[in-house]
């Protein structure tokens, strides 16, 4: 039987391997869709917030909320991104932003994108980890951190992403589309500018770690 399981999920069975292997589809049934989350029922976002959060890549703002309207900040962003990706780095550099000290519950995520050149901070010595995060430097992190291949298209199907200046960020958003991770705010608008709510995070997330899925043969 084929079918699709996250790399993430590939490396946890691998390592409890004897005899036989079952392989579990990173999306969860509907019977098996369980989050302490009251305020997700009905959101656009549901299936990529209950399938992260059982993968441990998400937390809520609260015990029983996860906030999907609510704006996402730098620091949230980048500690899901190391926990979807499974980064492991108890002593990371210190990357001496002014305003994450050690003690910063993002710290360690922030160090470690740092030090992989995922983030690079304002350029004024601060990260800015309470701040809210847009829609362009989502791609750009999400680019980064997943390794994706870059886009080298010198137009989108965006209007206002091809009106920046920066061809770089041109370049971010069309990785997006390619990988199908982001269809934009509407069929020919991007937003850039626009702040990401934890809603759209956990579902860039989700699409970007199925793109890196595999499809593997279980063993009966």
């Amino acid at each position: 039987m084929r079918l699709k399981v996250s790399f993430l999920q590939i490396i946890s069975v691998m390592a409890a391997l004897v005899v036989t292997i079952a392989f579990i589809s990173f999306a969860p049934s509907k019977a098996e869709a369980q989050t302490p989350f009251k305020d997700i029922k009905g959101s656009d976002h549901y299936k990529a917030i209950v399938a992260l959060y059982e993968a441990k890549v998400i937390t809520g703002r609260t015990a029983t909320e996860y906030k999907p309207n609510l704006t996402v900040t730098r620091g949230e962003t980048a500690q899901f991104i190391v926990n979807a990706l499974g980064f492991k780095n108890n002593n990371p550099k210190n990357p001496g932003y002014s305003d994450v000290p050690t003690t910063n519950p993002y710290y360690h995520a922030i160090a470690i994108l740092t030090e992989r050149n995922v983030v690079g901070g304002y350029g004024n010595g601060k990260f800015g980890p309470n701040d809210s995060l847009t829609r362009s430097q989502v791609a750009t992190m999400i680019t980064k951190a997943f390794e994706f291949n870059v886009s080298t298209a010198t137009k989108t199907q965006f209007s206002d992403i091809n009106r920046l200046k920066d061809p770089i960020i041109l370049s971010y958003v069309q990785t997006l589309v390619d990988y199908g991770i982001t269809v934009g705010t509407t069929k020919t608008t991007y937003s850039p500018s626009m702040k990401l709510t934890r809603g759209h995070l956990a579902t860039f997330l989700y699409r970007a770690i199925e793109s890196n899925s595999l499809e593997v043969i279980s063993v009966e």
